[in-house]
């Protein structure tokens, strides 16, 4: 995560941290990536940051409640209150830490799909609590450590928010009680391609669709899968498609979004490292290079047009590498 502090506010008297209250007059602005969880095998515990944002701006006032404006995804279905995820997700971050606030408006730009497992929900719980965070005083913000912990804590698990927070390829776990994370970066030749359906699928319907229970040799089989991958995304390219084999989640999703898995099975079949972004319905292609991603987008357009299938996107995205960024805006 890149903090870039344009001008600093004046944080103005803080009194007491149980009755002082923000200061008014902030304007802060907080950049998220769009990120893909799982990438196949590390099935809740990797994630990357891919070059899609949302952004949010944020200014505080002395009263006047909560206004909310949104453009882009979300604009005609998402609330313009208080209740609006991000707004209360800045609300919550200022008062754990023991301090009100008067009111603000909060300007929201959305690129990220919704609903399609591209981390939309990750992007803005760290859009909220990143900007919460940032307009405390500075003796009471959290550090990259409890911001990773926090956002976890909000969204259930980290394989999102933590590539969100720090930008390329992220590994998380749960270490007694606390979430944690470290970084890698990807390999410059592997470039994303996603296929975006029109449809959305909601996590908690995918995630229904999971036994509770998987046999001892499909586990161990994703272990590899999962080592491979990481040298695989990291070292070796070639080693893509064997590297990113399934074995825990994406056939038992399957049947909540049959198109998605058709096209992965048309596309690993001619040798390109397809997977299920995040929960889906979002298709991931993992390419080697600028010349496999120009030849599996080429495969996605004559597969979707051959099944008839209309008013899907096909995007290619870069790897995002510096994760979120807040500026300070000068007053």
């Amino acid at each position: 995560m890149q903090v870039k502090q344009v001008d600093q506010v004046s944080q103005g008297a803080q009194g007491t941290a149980s009755a002082a209250q923000v200061a008014a007059g902030q304007d802060i602005t907080v950049r998220v990536p769009a990120t893909s969880a799982n990438l196949g095998p590390g099935f809740d515990s990797l994630g990357m940051a891919v070059g899609l944002f949302d952004s949010v701006r944020v200014r505080t006032r002395d009263s006047g409640g909560i206004s909310v404006r949104v453009s882009g995804e979300g604009a005609d279905t998402l609330p313009t209150d208080g209740t609006h995820l991000v707004a209360r997700t800045i609300v919550d971050t200022i008062r754990n830490a023991g301090y009100g606030v008067g009111g603000f408006e909060l300007i929201c730009e959305n690129v990220i799909p919704h609903g399609r497992g591209l981390g939309s929900s990750a992007s803005a719980i760290v859009s909220g609590v990143l900007a919460g965070n940032a307009l405390l005083p500075a003796a009471a913000q959290l550090d990259e450590a409890g911001l990773l912990h926090a956002c976890s804590v909000l969204e259930g698990h980290p394989d999102n928010v933590a590539p969100a927070l720090s930008g390329g390829l992220a590994v998380s776990w749960e270490d007694e009680g606390r979430f944690r994370s470290v970084t890698a970066q990807v390999h410059p030749d592997v470039i994303p391609v996603v296929a975006v359906p029109a449809t959305e699928l909601s996590t908690e319907s995918a995630r229904g669709l999971l036994p509770q229970n998987v046999p001892h040799r499909d586990a161990a089989a994703n272990s590899g899968r999962a080592a491979l991958l990481m040298h695989a995304m990291v070292t070796d390219p070639s080693l893509l498609l064997a590297g990113t084999e399934d074995f825990l989640h994406q056939s038992y999703r399957a049947p909540a979004m049959q198109p998605s898995a058709a096209l992965i099975e048309t596309l690993r079949a001619a040798g390109f490292a397809a997977v299920v972004s995040g929960a889906g319905p979002t298709v991931m292609v993992l390419a080697a290079g600028t010349d496999q991603a120009a030849a599996a987008e080429a495969l996605i357009v004559r597969h979707l047009a051959a099944q008839a299938l209309e008013n899907w996107r096909v995007l290619r995205l870069g790897v995002d590498r510096d994760g979120a960024r807040v500026v300070v805006h000068q007053r």
